[in-house]
């Protein structure tokens, strides 16, 4: 015998046509809509509008004065660049020919200590001894560091609470007076080492660096006129270290 399925009849909702009732439940497609439109005109991408956007968006020139960049008379009105970098090459020039003259030096050329003049005669006295086969630069710079710390230690221990030499000025006048040493790097070049010529010329360029330097010491800084020998003595052996760089 053939069992019996009870099967739930289906119910169509109209009227039993299946393809009707499936095509009330479709939605129909409807038309876009436009876009709505933004509250603030101002703002271009909220409203979509081309033209807006461009006017919106258009900026005006910058408008600047006659005079306000000066373009013109810029590179004739301004000052040379070693005047902008501190660097008086007519003082250098006075303080060194007044150097050259040991018997008229003028100290009143010497009241504005700078380091560009010094610079330059280091850095000359290095490269005559390096002509010379001698790598001394480092050297140069060390000693002549030491030399201007030993020179201020000593006469500020001698002038006391009244002593007004400062590092700075130190520095200046050694380098000013190493001329003596850089002419003596010159000569040096053409005389045979450890001879008796080269040690006689040592000798007189010793002496006058020496008188200079001492010299402007004395005029420059106060109480220096009553330990002139002291200073004297500090200056000699400054120059006779850097003399036996050239000499040996």
């Amino acid at each position: 015998m053939a069992k019996e399925f009870n099967v739930p009849p289906v119910v169509f909702p109209s009227g039993g046509n299946p393809s009707v009732g499936a095509a009330h439940q479709r939605h129909l497609p409807t038309a876009p809509f436009p876009p709505p439109r933004s509250a603030n005109p101002s703002i271009p991408f909220m409203s979509f509008d081309i033209g807006s956007a461009a006017a919106s968006t258009s900026f005006s020139a910058p408008q600047f004065a006659g005079n306000t960049i000066g373009i013109g008379s810029s590179f004739e009105d301004e000052p040379p660049l070693l005047e902008e970098l501190g660097i008086n090459t007519r003082q250098i020039w006075s303080k060194t020919v007044s150097i050259i003259n040991p018997f008229r030096v003028d100290p009143n050329l010497h009241e504005d200590a700078d380091l560009s003049g010094p610079f330059l005669f280091l850095l000359a006295f290095g490269l005559f001894q390096l002509l010379a086969g001698k790598l001394h630069f480092g050297i140069i710079l060390g000693w002549v560091t030491m030399a201007a710390l030993f020179l201020y230690v000593v006469f500020n221990m001698l002038a006391g609470r009244n002593g007004n030499l400062d590092l700075y000025r130190c520095v200046s006048l050694i380098g000013y007076c190493m001329l003596p040493m850089v002419i003596l790097s010159a000569i040096a070049l053409f005389l045979p080492q450890g001879g008796v010529g080269i040690l006689v010329i040592a000798g007189v360029f010793v002496i006058w660096s020496t008188r200079v330097c001492t010299r402007l010491l004395v005029e420059l800084a106060s109480c220096g006129v009553e330990h002139r020998g002291l200073i004297a003595y500090a200056c000699f052996l400054i120059y006779t270290l850097f003399s036996l760089l050239v000499i040996f």
